[in-house]
């Protein structure tokens, strides 16, 4: 291509996606350039297993791309894309068979809890209730240079801005606590990191606003209805194309990155620009294909999509401080997810999909299939009879099928210091780069991991002033 077009985004992850589906809408020309033969990133869907077993290689649930603001405002679902839920969004056994459950009702999610903790945790999230349409704007756009919807509900968001194990110290109970602990730990941060108490409220908040579903047919539909979508707007798409230097796109007012910091500096030439950026630990990933449903011991458990399993506080802990500090994982704390149990259209019939991960250091090399089975049997006894198919993927293989997991880091990434808010440095917008024509929308950027196209959206805003500016 060699005509001048207002914008080309390289990646099409659901980040670029939104980013050229936003511009798109405002009437710019844009094409999207993708490495790979398929697009999606991280909310892709492959045969991993067996025939007719339909995996996320990546993300499975999407609490926030259900509620995600730029979503909601797309009209995703005429281009294929269902939300489906299962009864619970989401459970938190323990051994005995009890459990700790994010529900859509505020009165559930409390009661599973213990009477003790019940209160305390509707007194945390009474504030914010009925709110999340401007708090997830407000959330999920926090720049130096946006204005807050509602600044006084995000200032009570920000103050919660301590670290989880502080914010613990408010319940009693190993269940409260347990369940605090497992929502942070998406974060993939140590508990005692700031911030994290504030990410593990922000998903029960949109737990109890949108719940926890999982996209009708896999992840794989939220990047097909965003493409559907860009390419009726006109846009185009070309994949198998690896982009190594600037100069091998065609020419354009201004170019968006779906990449890392450091691979974006590469190929646009901005030297050590983002030299200081770190990756965090990663994770151990197992796709299942099973003869039937997860025998959990916890009725609760085979209700929710998501399970956590690793039940106290002190446990999850262990294993998030072991990733961190490059440690091999011995008791790790799993976060699972069995699509099946809402969409039954991703295995033949009376089978089931399953999907879990643990936590392993960047680049670990070893194989965690032993002790994050042993940790399943803990909780959900004969599991291993019900295994047809395991596929396995470590740091290495989860690097090799996105380029932007650098080291095998998820969250493209790391939550510490001043990186868990100011993605990918400090800076008055940190979409723009040094270069006035080169922008990032990764989840490497602000508001950071998850399927919810909020990065995509922060960076095509930056994009249409400066444009609108030139023009």
């Amino acid at each position: 291509m060699t005509t001048l077009v207002d914008v080309v985004v390289v990646g099409a992850g659901p980040n670029g996606l939104t980013a050229a589906v936003e511009l798109a809408r405002r009437g710019f020309t844009v094409e999207v350039f993708e490495a790979r033969d398929t697009i999606g990133g991280g909310a892709s869907t492959a045969e991993l297993t067996l025939p007719g077993f339909r995996h996320d290689p990546c993300s499975a649930a999407h609490p926030f791309g259900a509620g995600s603001p730029v979503f909601n405002e797309l009209p995703l679902a005429a281009h294929g894309l269902e939300w489906v839920h299962g009864e619970l969004a989401m459970a938190h056994p323990f051994p005995d068979g009890s459990a700790a459950v994010l529900s859509r009702s505020v009165g559930e999610t409390a009661m599973s809890l213990g009477s003790r903790d019940a209160g305390v945790y509707r007194r945390l999230v009474e504030p914010f209730l009925g709110k999340w349409e401007t708090l997830s704007w407000d959330f999920f756009t926090a720049s130096l240079r946006s204005v807050p919807r509602d600044p006084l509900t995000l200032l009570r968001l920000g103050q919660l801005g301590m670290p989880a194990s502080l914010l613990n110290r408010r319940f009693h109970g190993a269940h409260a606590r347990g369940m605090i602990a497992g929502l942070a730990a998406h974060a993939i941060a140590p508990l005692h990191t700031p911030i994290t108490a504030a990410m593990a409220l922000t998903f029960a908040l949109a737990g109890h606003a949108v719940g926890w579903p999982v996209a009708r047919g896999g992840s794989q539909a939220v990047s097909d209805a965003l493409a559907a979508y860009l390419r009726e707007l006109g846009g185009g798409i070309h994949t198998g194309i690896e982009v190594k230097r600037l100069d091998e796109l065609p020419p354009a007012r201004a170019y968006v990155f779906d990449t890392t910091p450091t691979a974006l500096a590469r190929i646009a030439g901005l030297g050590g620009a983002y030299d200081g950026f770190r990756y965090g630990p990663s994770v151990f990933k197992i796709d299942y294909a099973l003869d039937g449903p997860v025998p959990w011991t916890s009725p609760e458990a085979r209700r929710a999509t998501t399970v956590h399993v690793g039940p106290t506080e002190g446990e999850i802990g262990a294993a998030l401080d072991a990733a961190v500090h490059g440690v091999d994982p011995t008791v790790p704390f799993l976060i699972t997810c069995q699509p099946t149990i809402a969409d039954p259209t991703r295995a033949p019939a009376g089978k089931h999909t399953f999907w879990v991960y643990g936590h392993v250091p960047n680049g670990w090399e070893g194989d965690a299939t032993e002790v994050i089975e042993r940790q399943l049997e803990r909780f959900a006894p004969g599991f291993r009879d019900l295994v047809l198919a395991r596929a396995t993927a470590g740091p290495p293989q989860l690097a090799a099928r996105n380029a932007n997991y650098v080291g095998g880091d998820i969250a493209a990434g790391a939550f510490s210091g001043t990186q868990t808010l100011l993605r990918p440095r400090l800076a008055r917008v940190p979409w723009a780069t040094v270069h006035p024509r080169v922008f990032l929308c990764s989840s490497s950027t602000y508001p950071g991991p998850g399927v919810h196209g909020m990065g995509g959206h922060n960076a095509a805003r930056a994009v249409f002033r400066t444009l609108t500016r030139t023009r």
